[in-house]
């Protein structure tokens, strides 16, 4: 690895800052999560996690999930987030169907409760199968669910799309789910 290679240590530590806990370096994110770039870096470099503003560029711009937005010399994680913040995400339509990946042992437990956000503001869900496929496959084999989001909206959920084209919303009731 090169001098100015991130280590996935390195892109591990810049997003569980940016979307668990800033204060681990020190960081205070604005509301909508927002930090200055130079100041990510700066407190990272304070708080011994050395990096670069190239490793920094190096580990947004490789990110094939598009996890960061950059503006006006600011970042933020797009999605994925357990700290509150407002994303500043106006409600959407969705498509009629979205999905969301999974494996068998966590299929009992969704079937009864629906998809909840756990540690995360919102639910994660993929405009297809071929993403959910991906994103069940971390954890094993994945089991993909369909979920009816436009009836959903109709009875009045509200559906967020993130920068990165991840579909967010607060819950998703069993009624809406089929395996």
């Amino acid at each position: 690895m090169g001098r100015n290679e991130p280590s996935i240590q390195l892109s591990k530590t810049v997003a569980y800052l940016l979307r668990h806990n800033p204060a681990a370096a020190g960081l205070e994110l604005d509301p909508s999560g927002w930090i200055d770039v130079e100041e990510l870096l700066e407190r990272m470099n304070a708080a011994g996690h050395r990096i670069t503003a190239d490793q920094l560029d190096a580990i947004i711009n490789r990110s094939d999930k598009r996890r960061y937005e950059i503006r006006d010399g600011l970042i933020r994680a797009a999605q994925g987030h357990s700290v509150p913040g407002d994303l500043d995400l106006a409600p959407t339509t969705p498509p009629a169907q979205l999905f969301h990946g999974t494996v068998e042992r966590f299929l009992a437990s969704i079937l009864d409760q629906g998809l909840l956000s756990g540690s995360r503001t919102h639910v994660h869900l993929s405009s297809d199968t071929d993403t959910a496929r991906v994103v069940g496959a971390r954890r094993g084999t994945p089991v993909i669910l369909t979920v009816d989001a436009q009836r959903m909206q109709l009875d009045g959920h509200e559906f967020y799309l993130a920068a990165n084209g991840v579909w967010l919303v607060q819950h998703v009731p069993v009624e809406y789910l089929t395996v």
